[in-house]
């Protein structure tokens, strides 16, 4: 799931997660890293599950840099990493171009996949989304930067899985939109001036092509879609959960999802 915008009307010690499987994946905009009760929440989260999979969205560095809110994260898993050799804490993944092995066949890719920001949008990306105000020393040319690199990573983990491991099995989470099938988007933004700043259509690169890849998850759109693409064959999933006041009417707090399939 993602878009919880915990950081709204904060709501970060009363909002109950209502566990139905052992692991969670929370996909980037759950909360502030300058708070700390982001981290308390994460924390409690780790109590009941067995994984914690973690994010960075974009809302995540508010009032901070990214590497700052990078560095943050990276001191809790740490923490995290240290209770879990001790106790019954739940394992913390930050998905930070990370891989993660759930077992001998399923392998976790994770990133936030800054979207490409086209340039006939630029102009209107950088005025209207509050991203380029809210995260420090932050601009377009550092989110297209960002996305490249995500999205090389991507590639090279995928190519280097089918050739060095043919038999495993992808699932990859990422924050923004990864796809542009209109069941993944609310069609009453069709053809907005922002649209790059949410969705960058990777249908042509390998990371999508790949008949390894079985599942991709993501958030930022608060648009909601669980279908399976054609193509491919792999299921494309969002659980968006969107701000408080504003929620999105198709969020399931209590959907399953099996990997791999």
């Amino acid at each position: 799931m993602s878009d919880l915008h915990l950081e709204t009307h904060p709501s970060y010690d009363h909002f109950k997660l209502e566990q139905t499987a052992p692991y969670i994946a929370l996909l980037g905009d759950i909360g502030h890293v300058g708070d700390e009760r982001l981290f308390a929440f994460l924390e409690k989260q780790l109590e009941r599950y067995w994984v914690v999979y973690f994010l960075l969205g974009n809302h995540e560095p508010y009032h901070l840099s990214l590497a700052l809110a990078k560095a943050k994260v990276n001191t809790f898993a740490e923490k995290m990493k240290r209770l879990n050799a001790k106790s019954t804490v739940g394992k913390f993944v930050f998905l930070d171009q990370t891989r993660h092995d759930l077992n001998e066949k399923l392998t976790i890719l994770g990133c936030t996949l800054f979207s490409k920001v086209t340039d006939e949008q630029e102009d209107a990306v950088a005025a209207r989304l509050v991203d380029f105000r809210n995260t420090l020393r932050w601009t377009v040319d550092d989110h297209n930067l960002a996305h490249q690199s995500d999205l090389r990573w991507l590639n090279e983990q995928v190519a280097e899985l089918e050739r060095e491991e043919p038999a495993r099995k992808i699932v990859i989470f990422t924050h923004h939109s990864p796809c542009g099938d209109p069941r993944a988007n609310n069609p009453k933004h069709q053809g907005s001036e922002v649209s790059s700043g949410f969705m960058t259509d990777l249908r042509d690169e390998r990371c999508w092509k790949s008949s390894a890849v079985r599942m991709w998850a993501f958030g930022h759109t608060h648009y909601n879609c669980d279908f399976m693409e054609e193509v491919t064959g792999k299921k494309v999933l969002a659980n968006q959960k969107g701000y408080l006041m504003i929620p999105e009417k198709t969020f399931n707090m209590k959907a399953t999802f099996r990997l791999g399939e």
